[in-house]
């Protein structure tokens, strides 16, 4: 009997993706039940999934951002029996064998939680760029599954064990960070995030830089290391803090001293503020050992 895959898709304004997206769900050659999460877009993506009525469609009235958007459709899939979460991004498609691959690696690799396929541009040849990154990192491989200390969540394949050992994403991130953190927690409770590399995805978006959004993923790289359970807490206040310094410097490069100071600026106040707050610090830490986060 297979087992039940549950699709959870986060979406906002995610028109221009949707057709090729839900399509390619539905060819796929292993089963799946297809769950979104639209954060309350304000283009047609309502209307594009219309056309797939296969798909649950859950519709919040606030842009809950990534964690808590999927956060939904995974309890909803829990309850609905799920045995795995495939965590896909809106600007993505698979292929037939896409599913079937990353369920089959999982099922003779039990020690994954996280289970991911090699993720192509929008090209269908070359790696996407960040994601030859991660495979780089490769610790270890077994078969036709590789090792890695972190690949992002366009396309996760999670297993019921792992999100009942280590629950969902943590509340306090809103657009970057969750799957980092998520990562950290994975990693604490003794389970392993891998690739498998005869699984395969598209990834159809162009990454850019802006001193804005450079500004909030460092933020959220420092609350990041601020919850890392992997170490003390006082440990990952020295890591934070050394962030703080350190990302100002890695960004001269692109911006120039004045913004690099001015960066520095942003991150040591974010960090004394987040500091401050050592109640939902530590409740969100002391959460992360004894029990999921759902």
């Amino acid at each position: 009997m297979n087992k039940r895959v549950f699709v959870i898709i986060v979406t906002y304004n995610g028109a221009q993706w949707m057709q090729r997206n839900l399509q390619s769900l539905r060819e796929s050659d292993y089963p799946v039940e297809v769950i979104v999460v639209d954060n309350n877009s304000t283009d047609s993506t309502l209307e594009k999934i219309g056309d797939f009525p296969e798909v649950m469609l859950i519709r919040s009235a606030e842009n809950l951002g990534f964690g808590k958007a999927n956060t939904v459709g995974i309890k909803k899939a829990l309850e609905a029996g799920a045995d795995y979460l495939f965590l896909l991004n809106q600007d993505t498609w698979v292929y037939p064998a896409t599913i079937g691959h990353l369920v089959e690696a999982h099922m003779h690799n039990p020690e994954y939680g996280i289970v991911s396929p090699v993720h192509l541009g929008p090209d269908e040849k070359t790696q996407d760029v960040n994601f030859a990154q991660y495979l780089s990192r490769k610790t270890a491989q077994k078969g036709d599954v590789v090792t890695v200390p972190f690949v992002n969540a366009a396309a996760w394949l999670v297993s019921r064990d792992c999100i009942e050992t280590v629950g969902s994403f943590e509340p306090l991130f809103g657009h970057y960070g969750e799957d980092r953190n998520y990562s950290d927690r994975v990693h604490y409770h003794k389970l392993k995030i891998g690739i498998a590399l005869n699984a395969v995805i598209c990834h159809d978006r162009t990454i850019s830089r802006s001193f804005k959004k450079d500004v909030i993923q460092s933020q959220y790289t420092i609350l990041v290391t601020l919850l890392d359970i992997n170490y003390s807490f006082a440990q990952s206040s020295m890591r934070a803090f050394k962030a703080v310094v350190g990302l100002p410097k890695y960004f001269i490069r692109f911006y120039g001293f004045v913004k690099a100071l001015k960066l520095f600026g942003l991150l040591a106040w974010y960090y004394f503020k987040t500091i401050l707050n050592l109640r939902a610090l530590q409740h969100a830490r002391e959460h992360a050992r004894k029990s999921p986060v759902l």
